[in-house]
Order: C-alpha cells, then structure tokens, then sequence
C-alpha cells in the first residue's frame, strides 16, 4: 500500500518544488537576507503542493481518459487499480488542506496575520492550490487546453522563486526575475517532457497540450529553445551582478542540460522519452544548489 501511494506521488517531479523554494532562498542569503524557519516551512509548504498537484493529476486523468489502456507512459495508480477513485480523492482533500495549514504557518511567521501583504500571499496560495487541483479535474481542466506551460513558468518560477525571496526579505529585486525565469522555463520542461511522450494518449483524449497542437519535431524545437533561454537567463544575472567566476561552476550543469537536449532530439518513443524527465528535473535541483553555491561563495 505505501509503496502505491509513493508512486501517486511521483518522486522524480519532487525536485522542482525543492528547486523553486531553494532557488528563493539562496537569492534571499545572496543579497543579506535569510531565515532557515521561513526556508523549511516554504520547502514543506511547496512540497505538499507538488503532491497534490500529482494527486489530482492522476485522479483527472482517470476520470478525462488521458490515462487509458493506450497510454504508453508510467501506469497511473487510478488507471491500475492499486489506488481506488474515492482513496484518491479523499486524498487530493488531505493535502489541499496540508497545503492550506503549511501556508498559514509560514505567513504567520514571515508576514504576520492581518497584514495586508498576508491578504495577499493568501490569495496567492490558494491560487496555487485551485491550480494544482484544476489542471486536469472539472468541467473545464486548463491543461487540456494546453495552459499547463505558463501555469508552471508562474508557479515554479516566478512566484515560487520571488514569492520565498519576498517571504525571506520583505522586499524585492528585479534581478532576480532572471534565476526565476531559469527555474521556472526548466519546469516547463519538465512538463514538456511529460507531454510529449504522452503525446498519443492525450490526443485519443482531447488533452490539447503544447505538443499534441504542434506534432513532436515542433515539440522538441519548443523544448529546445525552452532550455537555452532559461540557462541564457541564469548566465545574464551572473554577469550582471558580476559573479563572472560562477558561470564556470555551473559549466557541468550546462553540459547536462546539453546532453539532455541531444537525448531528446534523439528520442522517439515514449520509453526513450521518459527518463529525460526524471534527468531533467535532477539536473535542475542540482543546477541551483550549484548556483546557490556559487554566488555564495565567490
């Protein structure tokens, strides 16, 4: 049961919440602000997100079709039958209200209660949580329409990386909507991934995603110019903020994310697909432990 439950999860996304939060705080360390209170309650926080957003992925899909008997990705647990429809939407309950409590207890120690910047990052996080749960489940999922991308590049980008910079310093500065845009487009990839090797199945079930609209050779150009700009993007505010050494730390990870990019112009089935995205979610968690490290410590 728990190793079913471990797989509804989906482990390999995790590192993109982690990427997002860490991102935030070592921006926020980088410019003379940082509380580990406020990192570890934004990674608990973002976490159950993350999981409630797989939750409701898993049970939508179901329900929509997308998972089916010709889906040629990971079966679903939903789709097998080692999680039922009801478990897992008692589930999906369970962790918007974990999400909901871990959001409070970090605007309460961050902001404080009643302020008009707690009104605000409330209304944020509970954005984020109809996101997570609309993405594939209502009358009208966002991402069957193709809507996922920007939905990830704002949540695991912009807000996910200002919005814990903000938390950690109660200001905000415009360089770092570059790091951010990083972590967000390399999240987009991520779902990019996801949609192209499940291009076939979406298509039998209306799922209008990115590469379902444009065809996979399309698709791949998109994912292409999606990694480049988010490691132009990195490299911009290194130089801007004249860390000029530590684009050479990060010189392994650009060599990665190279790879990653051949893999996939390479790749033509579903199975060859697949482990791209686990490598490209690992290589992004350690791309900003790296950058972190670098502007840190030079």
């Amino acid at each position: 049961m728990l190793k079913n439950w471990l797989e509804a999860f989906r482990l390999r996304t995790l590192p993109l919440a982690l990427s997002c939060i860490g991102m935030g705080s070592f921006l926020a360390a980088f410019y003379g602000y940082f509380s580990l209170a406020v990192c570890i309650l934004s990674l608990t926080t973002t976490l159950f997100l993350q999981i409630l957003s797989n939750l409701a992925n898993d049970y939508g899909d179901s329900i929509h079709g997308a998972d089916s008997v010709d889906r040629e990705g990971p079966k679903r647990s939903v789709q097998q039958g080692s999680i039922s429809s009801k478990a897992m939407f008692n589930s999906i309950i369970v962790f918007a209200v974990l999400s909901f409590v871990s959001g409070i207890l970090l605007l309460h120690y961050s902001v404080g209660l009643g302020s008009i910047t707690f009104y605000v990052f409330l209304a944020l996080g509970l954005a984020a949580i109809a996101a997570a749960i609309a993405y594939t489940n209502g009358k009208r999922p966002y991402g069957y329409s193709g809507l996922g991308d920007i939905s990830v590049f704002i949540f695991f980008g912009l807000l996910g990386v200002c919005g814990t910079y903000f938390l950690h310093a109660q200001s905000f500065e415009p360089f770092i909507l570059l790091p951010a845009a990083s972590c967000g487009l390399f999240a987009t990839g991520v779902l990019n991934v996801n949609n192209i090797r499940d291009i076939k199945s979406d298509q039998l079930a209306g799922k209008n995603s990115i590469p379902v609209r444009i065809g996979v050779h399309k698709a791949k150009i998109y994912h292409t110019t999606i990694i480049i700009t988010a490691i132009v993007t990195s490299i911009v505010f290194l130089l801007l903020t004249s860390n000029y050494r530590a684009v050479l730390y990060l010189v392994f990870c650009y060599f990665l994310f190279a790879k990653h990019l051949s893999n996939m112009n390479k790749a033509e089935s579903s199975k060859e697909f697949d482990p791209q995205l686990k490598i490209l979610a690992l290589s992004t968690l350690l791309f900003v432990i790296l950058f972190g490290i670098s502007i840190l410590a030079l």
